[in-house]
């Protein structure tokens, strides 16, 4: 009975818990770690088949659906839009290409949906010219626009950047035109006015 008792205060001693607390606290741990242990199944019996009540392997079930590969629809080339035709690709309309447009040019960025698309961190870039934005690293929504004017040289700089990767992963699918001022090539150039 000694031992018992020199256990119980030991226990009691460096864990700070009675003997009951303690039993308690292991018991629920084991309970959850079963629990836990029977949510994943292991590699080797994932690859078995199941087997029937006679012991036999199961052969009337339908194999298990193959997962398809996400529809990517090939770039819709616009050609001129203007920026109020460029709200429309914001991906409010599912149906419709998600597009963006940095010093100009409009690039589709549908295949990035996550991060540009409704609820995407970069969401309010999408169906704007984000240029001055993007120099800026800003989410003023002020800043959605593709005036340069009073830009420093290192922002500058990061535009380019910007533009380098958009030529490099996406499509360009247009040019935005009918604005008072139209940027190209870094520049900032009067355009003509369409009245």
């Amino acid at each position: 009975m000694g031992l018992y008792a020199t256990a119980m205060e030991t226990m009691e001693a460096y864990t700070g818990l009675s003997p009951a607390a303690f039993f308690t606290i292991a018991a629920v741990m084991v309970v959850v770690y079963k629990i836990v242990c029977s949510m994943f199944v292991d590699p080797e019996e994932f690859d078995k088949k199941p087997i029937n009540a006679s012991g036999s392997m199961a052969t009337n079930q339908p194999p298990p659906p193959q997962p398809q590969p996400p529809t990517i629809q090939e770039p819709v080339q616009l050609g001129d839009v203007t920026e109020e035709e460029l709200r429309a690709y914001d991906g409010s309309d599912p149906n419709k290409p998600l597009l963006m447009a940095i010093k100009g040019k409009i690039y589709d960025v549908s295949r990035s949906r996550m991060f540009y698309g409704p609820g995407g961190p970069y969401a309010l870039f999408a169906g704007r010219e984000a240029s001055r934005a993007l120099a800026l690293m800003s989410f003023d929504p002020r800043d959605l626009n593709g005036n340069l004017e009073g830009l420093s040289e290192p922002e500058l700089e990061v535009l380019q950047d910007w533009e380098y990767k958009f030529m490099e992963k996406y499509v360009k699918v247009g040019q935005l035109v009918g604005t008072d001022q139209a940027v190209n090539g870094g520049d900032v150039q009067e355009s003509e006015k369409h009245d």
